[in-house]
C-alpha cells in the first residue's frame, strides 16, 4: 500500500472521529451527557475505532480506487429523551457530524486557497479538502441510518412525518436493510457522486 492511500486511510479515520465526537457534544449541549459519561467526548481515536468501518471499510474502498470513499467510527451514544424538548433536537445532534466535516473542509480549502504550506502541501490539503466534503455530503443522503434522515425527518411536514419516522425507524432496526440500500445507491451512482464530490471540493479549493 502506497504512502498516498495509508495518508488517504489516517484522513478519512480522522474526519470520521471528529464527525461522531460533534454528534455527543453537540447532544452535550442540549442536555443529553450520555456521550461524555461514556467517556467519548474525546479525540483519541482508541474508544472510537470500530474493525470493520474504521479499518477494514476505508482499506478496501481506498485499494478498489473506489470514486466514494467512506468510514465510520462507533457510534456516538446519546439518549434522545435527555435532549432540550423541541422538533430540531435530534436533528441538530445529527447534522453536527456532517458541519464538522464541513468546516474542517472550509478550513483546508482556505489554506488550500491562500497557498499558507506551498504547493507540495496543497496537494495534501486537498485530499483532506476531498475526503470532507465527501462524508457531509454522503452522511446527509436521507436514507436511514444516515444522518441525513433524522434531519430530513424534522423538517416534514407533520402530514408526512409520521409515515417517514416509522420508516425510519424500521430501517434503524435493521441496519443491514439500511446498508444494503446504500450500498445499491453507491453501486448505481458512484461514479456521478464520485464526480459531484470532487466538483464541490474543487470549487471551495480553487483547484
Amino acid at each position: 500500500m502506497s504512502l498516498d492511500m495509508v495518508y488517504i486511510i489516517v484522513v478519512i479515520i480522522f474526519s470520521a472521529i471528529v464527525h461522531e465526537v460533534m454528534h455527543g457534544v453537540a447532544a452535550d449541549r442540549l442536555g443529553d451527557p450520555t456521550a461524555r459519561y461514556a467517556g467519548r467526548l474525546t479525540l483519541n481515536p482508541i474508544p472510537h475505532i470500530d474493525l470493520y468501518g474504521s479499518i477494514i471499510v476505508p482499506v478496501v474502498l481506498t485499494l478498489l480506487h473506489s470514486p466514494i470513499f467512506f468510514a465510520w467510527a462507533k457510534p456516538v451514544p446519546y439518549n434522545p429523551y435527555n435532549l432540550r424538548p423541541g422538533r430540531f433536537s435530534e436533528a441538530i445532534v445529527a447534522g453536527a457530524g456532517p458541519l464538522s466535516n464541513i468546516v474542517i473542509a472550509l478550513l483546508s480549502a482556505a489554506f488550500v486557497r491562500l497557498h499558507v504550506f506551498g504547493p507540495s502541501m496543497d496537494a495534501v490539503l486537498f485530499i483532506v479538502v476531498l475526503v470532507n466534503v465527501m462524508l457531509a455530503i454522503f452522511n446527509l443522503i436521507p436514507i436511514p441510518p444516515l444522518d441525513g434522515s433524522k434531519v430530513l425527518e424534522a423538517f416534514l411536514p407533520r402530514s408526512m412525518n409520521f409515515a417517514y419516522t416509522a420508516w425510519r425507524s424500521k430501517l434503524e432496526m435493521n441496519p443491514m436493510i439500511g446498508m444494503a440500500v446504500i450500498l445499491l445507491f453507491i453501486y448505481i451512482f458512484g461514479g456521478a457522486f464520485g464526480n459531484l464530490i470532487y466538483s464541490v471540493a474543487s470549487a471551495i479549493a480553487g483547484v
